[in-house]
């Protein structure tokens, strides 16, 4: 089996589609992803929390132990790593290495804000000095978060993240003419979100290593059924799906392992 770190290094990027419950996460693996992720938002979206904000640790903590069963690879969205202090962090994801988990995303930045990119690092070490087989996807907020928005100022953190011992950086909200540079700056295989209007091959010209579904998924299976039950409501025709007795077989089978 190749494995999650191979995965990254590839001829094409690996696409990772984002998972909030089981039954998504049993999707995606039929469908023949070799791994999956998770996604804070939809974990805190599902509970009824905003993302962002520690919300989803004993959420993520508890989906974990289930997803883990599934025959690919899992990485999951720690946030922040849930706490400032780095041992604390890294016992977190020392426990979901002993589950199996694959890798995680760390975020810099807390509540909407960046943080301190040495707090960050320290982080990040403290998880490679106690697991050093997880992927660590150091995740670089400068653009989603529109502070101190430039090129130059993202691959400062992207190296200060790769020197602490980081295996991949994430860059969401990165546009389209930055990606050259980013990725020709960072030797790290770089990580960024689905794009509205580039496939995934054209990221790949790019530099792109890694594409991440990140809750669009969540988001438009929540509006696919808003659009069902209007529809519903509308008279008109509703759109096909899988079979319910297909999906049930399907959870049938993962819960007898």
């Amino acid at each position: 089996m190749t494995t999650f770190h191979e995965l990254h290094h590839a001829d094409t990027p690996l696409l990772l589609p984002n998972a909030w419950d089981v039954g998504s996460a049993l999707a995606f693996a039929h469908a023949g992803f070799p791994a999956v992720g998770t996604t804070s938002f939809g974990f805190a979206a599902s509970a009824g929390y905003p993302d962002g904000y520690r919300s989803s640790k004993q959420a993520t903590a508890a989906l974990v132990t289930q997803l883990v069963q599934l025959p690919i690879h899992v990485t999951v969205d720690i946030e922040d790593g849930y706490s400032d202090d780095p041992v604390e962090v890294a016992e977190f994801v020392a426990t979901l290495a002993d589950l199996g988990v694959a890798g995680i995303n760390l975020e810099d930045s807390r509540s909407g804000h960046l943080v301190d990119p040495a707090a960050v690092a320290s982080k990040i070490a403290a998880i490679k000095h106690r697991s050093p087989d997880v992927f660590v996807n150091a995740r670089v907020d400068n653009f989603w978060f529109a502070e101190d928005s430039s090129v130059d100022a993202v691959l400062r953190r992207a190296h200060t993240y790769a020197d602490s011992g980081a295996d991949g950086i994430f860059v969401p909200g990165i546009t389209v003419q930055d990606i050259p540079s980013i990725t020709a700056g960072i030797i790290l295989p770089v990580n960024v979100l689905a794009h509205p209007t580039m496939t995934v091959a054209e990221l790949g010209k790019l530099g792109v290593r890694r594409v991440s579904s990140g809750s669009l998924p969540y988001r438009a299976a929540v509006d696919a059924a808003v659009g069902i039950t209007n529809a519903l409501r509308g008279n008109k025709p509703l759109p096909a799906a899988t079979p319910y007795w297909e999906m049930q077989s399907h959870l049938m089978t993962f819960r007898q392992g």
